[in-house]
């Protein structure tokens, strides 16, 4: 039985440069390519793009086709360019038309896409969220062929680990923290892609032997001490998002984005401090709310408590770390939280997850909760 081929999709780092979005076919690059048997969509795309971690810009990811996250060995693969001269990789027996309006249509009737892949794709990256247990199971370089601290496209690496021989590695450099604004502990750590590399040699750590890799594309320089993990790990990603609220009520609230900014709009990706562990999954839909501003009721006044005397601040810190009771003579008016914004959970971990803002009616910002009302 012939086996598919699953279509991961991969994608560049907002923390790189804008640069790098640029699509570099290869000189040598076929017209026409056959899919065989064995083949990877990174093998693939390696032979068209000097940076084959773009491979969704070139194939242009569409979910409004059938099963557009499979392709098979006897597929062709043409290199077409747009009316704009981008280059785009199709296959011939499904591409039918090439326009700015140009749709494939379902096989299947009442299927409903929700949100393309496109939308998250230069968002959606080879970064990853890993606790620092993990990271230290990995391979992880210990030098290059020259004593250069700084190694890039070109050098050989020596790894601390067991390769696969002719299979592509991403190469990872531990990140920032996401910390759990509860606990100040960190939930995860970024997992930042570094370059890229392909094994030519096993290696045998039970015999002090290091695996050899080459490195193909550097993204920055690279350093003893990254970590190895397979270019394709931890990238497969659905086509179609089954959008719904969560079965039971969880609250969360946002610790990030990947802008490194502590504002951000429509279409900008965040991470939550919430996951598996809270019975998250892919597609989940919560709403965004921000607390409203705290006022004291004083001998002056109503005041929102930024404006208040240091003596009323004094008091409000002291009715919420003790608690007082809600009433009528109450000095300190905690406000509700209102709703800013909506946004969808696309890529789950046991503590935290990444999530796409589909919705604003205000700026969204670092601290800001999700819930589900």
């Amino acid at each position: 039985m012939i086996k598919k081929i699953a279509a991961i999709a991969l994608s560049l780092s907002m923390a790189f440069p804008a640069i790098a979005d640029i699509l570099k076919v290869k000189n040598n690059a076929p017209e026409q390519y056959v899919v065989k048997k064995g083949d990877t969509l990174w093998d693939i795309s390696a032979i068209y793009l000097e940076q084959p971690w773009l491979w969704p810009k070139l194939w242009r990811f569409n979910p409004q086709i059938d099963n557009p996250h499979l392709i098979y060995p006897g597929d062709t693969l043409s290199l077409v360019y747009d009316a704009d001269g981008q280059p785009m990789l199709v296959m011939n027996q499904k591409y039918k038309k090439l326009s700015p309006h140009g749709r494939k249509t379902m096989k299947k009737d009442g299927a409903i896409p929700t949100l393309p892949l496109e939308l998250i794709r230069p968002y959606l990256t080879y970064e990853q969220a890993m606790d620092e247990e993990t990271m230290a199971t990995k391979p992880y370089v210990l030098g290059g062929n020259t004593s250069a601290k700084n190694l890039v496209s070109g050098h050989i690496l020596y790894v601390k680990g067991n390769l696969e021989r002719s299979k592509y590695y991403g190469i990872y450099r531990k990140g920032e923290a996401y910390i759990d604004p509860e606990t100040g502990e960190p939930l995860a750590h970024e997992a930042i892609l570094v370059g890229t590399a392909r094994a030519f040699r096993n290696g045998d750590i039970d015999n002090g032997v290091p695996a050899s890799v080459r490195v193909k594309n550097s993204k920055r320089e690279i350093h003893a001490g990254d970590f190895l993990m397979p270019a394709m790990e931890g990238q497969s990603l659905p086509a179609f998002f089954n959008l719904t609220k969560p079965e039971k009520e969880v609250d969360g609230s946002i610790i990030a984005s990947t802008t490194k900014l502590r504002e951000f709009s429509k279409l900008d990706v965040v991470v939550i401090d919430i996951g598996t562990d809270d019975e998250i999954k892919p597609g989940h839909i919560f709403d965004i709310r921000r607390q409203s501003p705290t006022v004291v009721d004083g001998s002056d006044g109503p005041k929102y408590l930024e404006d208040s005397s240091r003596f009323s601040k004094i008091a409000a810190s002291a009715a919420e770390l003790f608690g007082s009771e809600a009433n009528a003579d109450s000095t300190v008016w905690k406000m509700p939280k209102e709703k800013v914004g909506e946004l969808m959970v696309f890529k789950v971990y046991n503590n935290l997850s990444y999530a796409l803002v589909t919705g604003t009616l205000q700026p969204i910002r670092v601290g800001d909760a999700v819930s589900v009302e």
